[in-house]
């Protein structure tokens, strides 16, 4: 991959995109005396379990600071047992309270460059409910037994005390597994995320590895922008959480009463047009090779590989949340993982995950949903639904920015490029250096092959750069 490359210190300032976006700088009075006094004194909900000796660990990018969840992984004879540890929101957020009001308004974390805005005032997102390492915190503490082949044979959830022993990144433990090294909590990791992989392309799930850009860096240094590929670390840690949601999923539907995160199957007419995709693109695919498992063989690397890739978002569309109570919706899975699933381990940073782990833990326990709980079913889809239209808007128009600042002084100079998409006028590229996706003019350009193209213009006020074929 290139090396990242760095805008100029004085650029930086995201302040005219957080308000174009309208976002909030901070939390209200009462929001925050809410919080700071649920911080000091947590709602119990009854005893919970004291798991503290359990050596959770959690893995999550450098820095991080709002910890949802922390793992252990055991070998149990032929299998597995998974210990997954999720911060317990229940315990700070009153229903129908200042936290829990402005929650409601803003659905997720947004993530920019230059800090967050965070779904939950720091004092809760970043202390007293993250799973920080060394501290005793509130949990829903999930267990799940796993036989020989990854298939989960037996689910518990609770609310529990845990107490996380180590707070590790991505490359620390590739680079520990990789060594021999790893903790013991996650040296079970690696057989059990590939179990998983193998059982997610064997139900159809469908994995897109395209690259995706990725900003660092600091207004003061100025901003690196560089496209991340996940490791297979980050891949297997991503399957536990899934696990764990296709297990949320399937206590919801038993019950017949929870929300779901859904997306549709593809339509005969978008996958043979992806076939036609890739044989335009040189890449064999026999007739009894499903996508999922054609795309799972594929080198992500290679330009046709991205291109084919960039085709399957067609695939993909549709997303949304489906929220039931009495009768199952009439489509429960969704296509991306090829099985029902639902949101619930990263409740400090998204709404959805609070409510369905409330249904989970009140139907695994015998006992009613909370009444708080099913008032807000109709209304979840829609508020996840525009939470994450605008999550995308914000990310995009950030990776836009600062393309448009690393290019400005570049007019009218030439770049390698892989062709992605295109039609009779125009395509998506990957520039290579500086990693930059953008809009390329042209005729028919050639899916999946390097080009060399010349940047026409950048408008740095509107986050708009253009390329033609050079």
């Amino acid at each position: 991959m290139p090396q990242p490359v760095r805008t100029h210190p004085a650029e930086g300032d995201f302040g005219r995109l957080r308000a174009e976006f309208e976002l909030p700088e901070s939390f209200a009075a009462d929001v925050l005396a809410e919080a700071e006094a649920a911080a000091m004194d947590p709602r119990e909900h009854g005893p919970r379990e004291d798991a503290t000796e359990l050596p959770l660990v959690t893995i999550d990018p450098p820095g991080a600071k709002d910890l949802d969840q922390a793992m252990a992984i055991e070998r149990r004879g032929a299998g597995f047992r998974l210990h997954y540890a999720i911060a317990d929101l229940g315990a700070f957020v009153t229903p129908g309270g200042p936290v829990d009001r402005e929650a409601c308004r803003r659905g997720q974390t947004l993530y920019l460059p230059d800090g967050n805005v965070p779904l939950h005032p720091p004092v809760l997102s970043e202390g007293a409910a993250s799973l920080l390492p060394g501290e005793t915190r509130p949990a829903v503490l999930w267990t799940i037994d796993v036989d020989s082949g990854g298939e989960p044979t037996a689910v518990r959830v609770r609310r529990a005390l845990v107490r996380s022993t180590e707070q590790f990144d991505y490359e620390t433990v590739q680079a520990a597994l990789e060594t021999g090294t790893a903790h013991p909590s996650v040296a079970a990791l690696a057989r059990l995320g590939r179990l998983r992989r193998e059982l997610a392309v064997s139900r159809g799930a469908v994995e897109l590895q395209l690259p995706e850009p990725a900003i660092g860096g600091d207004a003061g240094d100025g901003w690196v922008l560089a496209m991340r590929t996940r490791n297979e670390v980050d891949a297997w840690n991503a399957e536990m959480s899934l696990l764990t949601g296709m297990c949320a999923a399937s206590i919801m539907t038993e019950a017949r009463v929870g929300v779901l995160r859904t997306l549709p199957d593809a339509d005969a007419d978008s996958v043979r047009w992806l076939r036609k995709s890739a044989q335009a693109l040189g890449i064999g695919w026999p007739a009894d090779v499903t996508v999922s498992e054609l795309l799972s063989r594929l080198d992500p690397v290679r330009p046709e590989a991205m291109a084919l890739y960039a085709c399957s978002t067609r695939l993909l569309r549709g997303a949304g949340y489906t929220a039931f109570e009495g009768e199952l919706p009439a489509s429960t899975t969704h296509a991306g993982i090829g099985a029902p699933y639902a949101h619930v381990t990263a409740p400090i940073r998204r709404l959805v995950d609070r409510y369905a782990t409330e249904i989970c833990l009140a139907v695994t326990a015998g006992e009613p949903v909370p009444l708080w709980v099913r008032a807000a079913l109709p209304r979840l889809p829609e508020l996840m639904s525009a939470s994450d239209t605008n999550a995308a808007r914000v990310e995009r128009a950030c990776i836009d920015q600062v393309e448009s600042w690393m290019l400005a002084e570049h007019i009218g100079g030439t770049f390698e490029a892989v062709v992605l998409r295109a039609d009779e006028a125009k395509a998506e590229i990957m520039v290579e250096d500086p990693p930059v996706m953008a809009k390329c003019a042209g005729a028919n350009l050639p899916e999946g092959e390097r080009i060399t193209v010349r940047l026409l213009s950048v408008d740095v006020d509107r986050r708009k750069v253009s390329f033609e074929r050079a």
